[in-house]
């Protein structure tokens, strides 16, 4: 008897821990041309799970910032009512609510059911080879295909992060076309940190997925002010989110107890081009920083 489509992606051969670390051919290889079999694969798996109550859509975001957020489409010249929920809590580095701590646990099941799918997912190893991790984009080789995921995905970038960081940093319009994403899960005595680095994106926006209740320790996001000198960790609470230019060297400090879930989500412009440092800020019109980009994916990924 033939096997569907789901059965074949969970049956399937997959390429070792150490063939994914020395980015062997063969890697590479193996995403690609089994790109269509694991899309229609978790096709396939979201409608199985239908029943589960899965479904990922607006109200996971924090009500003020959704309401805020869908008023400035509506009508971009309230837009400051976005820009007052962020709170700059480090020389261009800005915090806000962003989903609703109540709400979280519905994003937090979907993603557990999909680590439990066992469909090939590949993990963001161009950092590191994260185990709980996975790529999120569809411009990545073996990225998190399903439909329904797919779409609260490109809504969360062109609806949320793209506006949002026009209004933060006026100097990445133009250089936020193209999307990137990946989740990492910070775990004890497994991936616990990562070195100081500053990021291949104009802009980046870390979301902390904990529920609350979910404490660990360490696992704080240092950053550092080369200007200044100023170093200060940052810690997330259940929801919160933090955005700010890639450029921004920045670590994720060890974790020494429990585990700890993130969104990390980029934007750039074609190719990889990012602002250049020490571009004067300019002033752009409200009603062209709510639009959403007619550029097509240009399936460049950084990693």
């Amino acid at each position: 008897m033939s096997l569907n489509q789901l059965e074949q992606a969970r049956a399937i051969e997959r390429p070792t821990r150490e063939a994914m670390l020395q980015r062997d051919p063969s890697v590479h290889e193996f995403w690609n041309q089994n790109r269509e079999l694991f899309e229609n694969a978790w096709a396939q798996w979201e409608q199985d799970t239908a029943s589960q109550d899965l479904v990922l859509d607006r109200s996971l975001y924090d009500p003020r910032l959704r309401n805020a957020v869908e008023q400035a489409w509506q009508d971009p010249t309230k837009e400051s009512a976005v820009r007052d929920l962020w709170q700059e809590v480090f020389p261009n580095v800005y915090k806000v609510q962003f989903f609703d701590p109540e709400r979280l646990s519905v994003l937090r099941k979907y993603l557990d059911t999909v680590a439990k799918a066992d469909i090939p997912l590949r993990p963001p190893y161009g950092i590191v080879l994260n185990r709980g991790g996975a790529m999120l984009d569809s411009r990545s080789e073996g990225y998190l295909a399903a439909p329904n995921f797919q779409a609260f995905y490109r809504d969360l970038m062109d609806a949320y992060m793209r506006p949002v960081s026009r209004l933060l940093f006026p100097d990445v319009m133009g250089y936020d076309t193209q999307t990137f994403g990946f989740s990492i899960q910070w775990q004890e005595n497994k991936d616990t940190s990562l070195q100081a680095h500053s990021d291949a994106s104009a802009v980046t926006l870390n979301i902390n997925l904990n529920l609350p209740g979910e404490d660990f320790s360490g696992s704080a996001v240092s950053f550092f002010d080369p200007a200044t000198r100023r170093v200060d960790k940052l810690t997330f609470e259940p929801g919160t989110a933090l955005i700010h230019h890639g450029s921004v060297p920045h670590a994720s400090e060890p974790i020494t107890r429990g585990e700890r879930y993130n969104f990390v989500l980029w934007l750039y412009g074609d190719r990889g081009q990012i602002p250049p440092r020490g571009a004067p800020q300019r002033e752009i019109d409200p009603q062209q920083r709510w639009t959403v980009p007619a550029q097509p994916s240009d399936d460049y990924a950084p990693f």
